[in-house]
């Protein structure tokens, strides 16, 4: 029997991106990140969503498989994982290996829309050793401003794209050539957070504290 089934859940942020990071912190929710080297090879030739829902789930499990290997967990353990790659005609841009790819990518998808995919996957394990998941992606249309060369090269040369799907970072200096998207602006910067916000409050955990029936103090009361 556990002693500690009681006890506040541990929530785990799967990944080592400083964006996810942010953006999980937004919450003022205690948090662990616990990155992993998942292999992150897809056989086939999967569309983006299937893609980005594979390494999501792939990640997730993962540190899951790491949290039970160094011992039972004596507290339900929730588990955020994610993946995100960019769209351009049914192309998949990840992250670029070297400026002279960021370069391509980013002369590609100058002067044209594009698609960002985010998977996500979120587990809970409880004491006993259950497991629930929720498996899902979200999908942003995205525009890029017509760039030249020379912009190209100074954007490079801030060293934002060099860990970036797609090579651009739109919470960053690339903000500064998106002039319009469609869909949700955090699927971009890598975790959708209505997404996130969903899968946890559908297992237990919800981002927005309950305040167990105590009365809201509605400023349009006051006078």
């Amino acid at each position: 029997m556990h002693a500690q089934t009681n006890a506040r859940p541990r929530l785990i942020l799967a990944s080592s991106s400083p964006r996810r990071r942010d953006l999980l912190a937004m919450f003022k929710q205690p948090f662990e990140v616990i990155p992993n080297h998942a292999n992150e090879t897809v056989p086939g030739n999967p569309s983006p969503d299937q893609l980005v829902q594979i390494l999501a789930e792939r990640k997730a499990e993962a540190t899951l498989k790491q949290q039970v290997d160094t011992g039972l967990p004596d507290r339900p353990l929730y588990i955020i994982g994610a993946d995100t790659v960019v769209s351009i005609n049914g192309e998949i841009l990840g992250k670029p290996r070297k400026q002279a790819d960021a370069f391509d990518m980013l002369t590609r998808l100058q002067g044209r829309s594009h698609d960002v995919f985010s998977g996500l996957c979120v587990l809970r394990r409880t004491v006993d050793g259950a497991v629930e998941k929720r498996l899902g992606y979200s999908q942003t249309r995205v525009d890029m401003a017509a760039l030249t060369p020379s912009q190209i090269q100074a954007y490079i040369a801030t060293g934002e794209p060099l860990d970036k799907a797609g090579s651009y970072g739109i919470q960053g200096f690339g903000s500064l050539f998106i002039p319009k998207l469609e869909g949700d602006y955090f699927t971009v910067v890598g975790l959708p957070v209505f997404l996130l916000g969903q899968f946890l409050l559908d297992l237990g955990y919800p981002l927005l504290p309950d305040l167990d029936g105590l009365p809201l103090d509605n400023p349009l009361d006051r006078e």
